[in-house]
């Protein structure tokens, strides 16, 4: 314990406490057990009283215990009067006491001789310090502590806080009088004088400020407080003996039961029979009722005091006396009297040496059975309107999830669900705002196939009597509990009401399906056989359920309107037919995401030269944006091509055009910026077998050999259109012929289950056939999607295989020819017989005109060697190429031209013309219809 400090009030209460609870601790007899004790019981009331001991005085619930407590109160309260009054004058002495010792010390060593003297030195602390700690340890003082007249100390008891400021009143003291205050201290209150150095001239020169802590201070009171607390242990002791023995008698004398045990016991009995919502019966070991407390009059209506008669007398009903004569035991039986029902305990009272007879309970369960049955009910709706929530609009499907309404509401609500809808909420459109008399059936759900409704698809016009007519007129539900005697409702259809009722249907509710203020159909719930008919509470779960419902169909419509539409958009920008061409044999396949539409592409486009350029491209997102800029793709590809760029080029042209439409869409405000687009473009040349291809962050596109095997072709990636920054690449390949070129969308090989790279191991799969050398692009595609297409495409998947074809030598023919105007007519004759002998002769007169004109043009306007082709393929194709990169232009040629006239006659007698660069120059070339 610490120095000053003593137990306390506090410490006395927590004994005490502890006392008295040890006290009442020990084992203790119940009333019942002591007024019941018989000859056989081991356990009298002597010797209960003997079990709980001499303490049980102690208890504060007895008379003898709540004496003794009276007494240590009154002993408590006179020796707590004396110790206070005690402790008021010791600690007034006490602290009279330091305050003259402080004030002595400090007056003292204020005028010491010396003193003045010191304080004006130039080092004071080094003078008073030794002296003012001598004086302090000689007196016993807590500090002496000398003061400049501006507060600072000079010394302390404590080196470190010299030169620090005094805390402590010494306005007084600078002014010539001695001050004394009583201040906290670290070891209690604290007496602290401060008193003024004054000169020979009354000057105050310094202060001097003493103090010791209050409680070092002794006085009469710690010698007399040891006596004052003897005398009151020897009270406390007297009373406790004094105490004990008279409860020691009085527990004699009232068997071991006190006052308070014999008052619970009356309370007890009394909240039996009067305060308990349970009946009580007593029946003796002869059958005669002993004890019927109020709640078992009133639930078995015995008569006014029934005590003293026989069970059998009580007028009960013969089952339930029958069980109370008897004394069978019954645990929670419930019974049946008059309109109640019964909760029914019975238990023998002669266990463990008790009296004969038994103890009956009671308790109405009436109401609590017709609760628990609502719950039940409240239950089971609730967690269908859970599930309804669940497993209602899981697909932006209208029939489906129609479907999903009745198959939730069966068996749980119905035995049987239709569901009808109006017929453009089916197309999804947006239905009238009045209620639709055409509906078709959508949906049919039951607990058995062979129903008797309408089938799936059947159209019908709505009776304006039924109860579906006038639940979507009202927008409430409507109940029929008995179809038998609904008339109304048999007027939709006699004869197939008729077998509805004969297959034992025989309750129906209808709901509108109503959704953001339109009706879009109806649903009806059919109940039939042993199924309890439908009443006027269940409209209002029918109702849920359809309001629900109806918010997941409407979105499905909205959906599938958007989806159409999109579909219809994407469709018409994507080729209908594949143009003719003699290069390639083309076999494609396009199938759109089944939740919303994409930006994927394709095309075949004839470039000039019987060249064929094979195009796929993906746009970023989904819906009508990406469609409507996947269109613009297209179009500006085909602009793109009418130039017959190159590959890269053509990629570079639709990179600034991505970047234009972003661009132009920030502008706009519109908030669906396309992010990118990827593309593959690739150029196939049937006379060269040579094959251009540059893409844009696509997929490459797979190879297959004419021997089956399958490779991915290795070309530059690039990156995706609308980020720039980077060139494009073009790498050439060398075709076989007979070989497959197929490109297709990430879609085909990627998807959420299933990684690209195990997409593209799949691909390489399907395309690979070593056995079936000869396979079509058709049986290619078919191929490909049996491996890889998935169940619900989440992404559009277009796939092109185009089969490599080679021109026969017998279709091309080419010249060179040296520059100048002699060889014209040499090359002219030439031409004349190539067309002869390809039985073309009727257009030679328009090819030699042709070719004169462009070869001269050459001659005169370029340099380098002048290469001739032509090709027979579906058009007769005329080349002229030359070293030089100047492209002609067509124009009107003045009267007082001499040229000018060459390239207008070439447009008026070829079906096209057109100019082309390559790496050495460019080629001129016209293509004439074949007779």
């Amino acid at each position: 314990m610490p120095p000053g400090t003593s137990p306390g009030p506090g410490a006395a209460h927590r004994h005490d406490s502890s006392s008295g609870h040890d006290s009442s601790s020990g084992p203790r007899t119940s009333p019942g057990q002591g007024a019941s004790a018989g000859p056989g019981n081991s356990a009298g009331p002597g010797t209960s009283s003997r079990r709980r001991g001499s303490l049980s005085w102690l208890n504060t619930h007895t008379v003898a215990g709540q004496v003794f407590i009276l007494q240590i109160a009154i002993v408590v309260l006179l020796i707590g009067a004396a110790i206070v009054s005690l402790l008021i004058v010791a600690h007034d002495d006490a602290e009279q006491e330091a305050r003259n010792r402080s004030i002595a010390v400090a007056t003292a060593f204020a005028n010491s001789p010396g003193m003045v003297r010191a304080i004006h030195s130039p080092d004071p602390t080094a003078i008073l310090q030794p002296r003012a700690e001598a004086i302090r340890k000689a007196t016993g003082l807590d500090f002496v502590v000398v003061i400049t007249t501006k507060g600072i100390r000079l010394t302390h008891p404590n080196p470190k806080r010299i030169g620090e400021h005094y805390i402590g009143t010494i306005g007084p003291a600078l002014h010539g009088r001695t001050v004394t205050e009583t201040r906290p201290g670290t070891l209690g209150p604290a007496v602290a004088a401060v008193t003024p150095v004054k000169d020979t001239d009354g000057k105050v020169a310094g202060l001097v400020s003493a103090g010791i802590t209050v409680s070092k201070v002794s006085s009469l009171a710690n010698r007399e407080i040891p006596l004052i607390l003897g005398a009151a242990a020897t009270a406390l002791a007297l009373s406790a003996g004094g105490t004990a023995l008279v409860s020691s008698r009085l527990r004699r004398q009232t068997r071991g039961l006190d006052p308070g045990e014999m008052t619970r016991m009356y309370e007890h009995h009394d909240a039996v029979l009067h305060v308990v919502r349970e009946g009580v019966l007593i029946v003796g070991g002869d059958g005669r009722l002993m004890l019927a407390n109020d709640e078992a009059q009133r639930l078995l209506d015995l008569p006014p005091h029934p005590e003293g008669l026989r069970v059998t007398e009580l007028g009960l009903e013969p089952h339930i006396a029958d069980m109370l004569a008897s004394g069978r035991i019954v645990s929670d039986e419930v019974v049946a009297t008059g309109d109640r029902l019964l909760a029914v305990n019975n238990r023998s009272t002669d266990q463990d040496g008790g009296p004969p007879g038994t103890v009956a309970t009671l308790r109405d369960s009436t109401e609590l059975s017709a609760l628990t049955g609502r719950a039940e009910i409240a239950q089971k709706r609730l967690k269908l309107l859970y599930d309804a929530g669940v497993e209602i609009g899981t697909s932006l499907d209208v029939p489906r999830t129609a479907e999903e309404l009745a198959r939730v509401a069966v068996p749980r609500f119905a035995d049987f669900v239709t569901v009808d809808l109006a017929e453009p909420v089916l197309r999804g459109e947006e239905p009238a705002r009045e209620p639709a008399s055409t509906m078709r059936r959508t949906a049919v759900v039951g607990i058995r196939d062979d129903h008797p409704f309408y089938e799936v698809g059947r159209e019908f016009v709505l009776h304006t009597a039924t109860p579906a007519a006038w639940s979507m007129g009202s927008g409430r539900g409507a109940v029929q509990p008995d179809l038998t005697r609904a008339p109304g409702w048999r007027a939709q259809d006699p004869e197939a009401t008729g077998r509805i009722v004969t297959y034992g249907v025989h309750s129906l509710v209808t709901a509108p399906l109503r959704a953001r203020g339109v009706l879009l159909g109806v649903v009806n719930y059919w109940r039939a056989q042993n199924s309890e008919p439908f009443d006027e509470e269940d409209i209002s779960l029918a109702e849920e359920l359809a309001a629900h419902a109806a918010v997941c169909i409407d979105n499905a419509r909205r959906y599938t309107r958007e989806h159409s539409m999109a579909v219809t958009l994407q469709r018409s920008l994507l080729p209908r037919v594949l143009p003719e061409q003699n290069a390639l044999d083309v076999a494609y396949r396009y199938l759109p995401a089944e939740s919303g539409v994409g930006g994927d592409w394709f095309d075949v486009i004839p470039l000039p030269g019987a060249r064929v350029a094979l195009v796929v491209g993906d746009v970023v997102g989904h819906g009508m944006h990406a469609a409507a800029t996947m269109g613009r793709l297209r179009t500006a590809v085909h602009n793109f091509s009418a130039l017959d760029l190159t590959p890269d080029e053509i990629l570079s042209h639709l990179d600034e055009l991505i970047a234009h439409i972003d661009q132009d869409e920030g502008l706009a405000g519109g908030g669906t910026d396309v992010t990118g687009a990827t593309c593959l473009y690739a150029i196939y040349d049937p006379v060269t077998r040579r094959c251009a291809i540059a893409r844009a962050g696509h997929p490459p596109p797979a190879l297959v050999r004419p021997d089956g095997s399958v490779e991915f072709l290795d070309l530059p990636a690039g990156t995706p259109l609308g980020l720039g920054g980077r060139p494009f690449e073009t790498a050439d390949f060398l075709l076989p012929e007979a070989s497959h070129l197929v490109l297709y969308t990430d879609g085909l090989v990627e998807d959420r289950s299933r990684e690209i790279d195990a997409g593209l191991e799949l691909l390489r799969t399907a395309l690979s056939h070593p056995g079936s050398p000869g396979r079509t692009p058709e049986e290619t595609c078919e191929a490909v999607l049996d491996v890889l297409l998935p169940a619900r495409p989440s992404d559009d998947i277009a796939l092109i295989v185009a089969r490599t074809r080679l021109l026969r030598p017998d279709q091309v023919a080419h010249w060179e020819v040296p520059s100048h105007p002699s060889e014209v007519s040499a090359l002219r004759a030439a031409v004349a017989r190539q067309l002869e002998d390809w039985g073309l002769g009727e257009i030679a007169f328009t090819t030699e005109l042709i070719l004169s004109e462009l070869i001269t043009n050459s001659i005169r306007y370029a340099a380098g060697p002048i290469r001739v082709r032509l090709l027979h393929v579906r058009h007769l194709i005329c080349e002229v190429a030359d070293a030089s990169s100047t492209s002609p232009h067509l124009r009107y040629a003045a009267a007082t031209d001499e040229g000018g006239r060459g390239l207008f006659l070439v447009a008026q007698f070829a079906e096209r013309w057109g100019t082309r660069y390559t790496p050495d120059g460019k080629v001129i070339w016209a293509e004439l219809p074949l007779p």
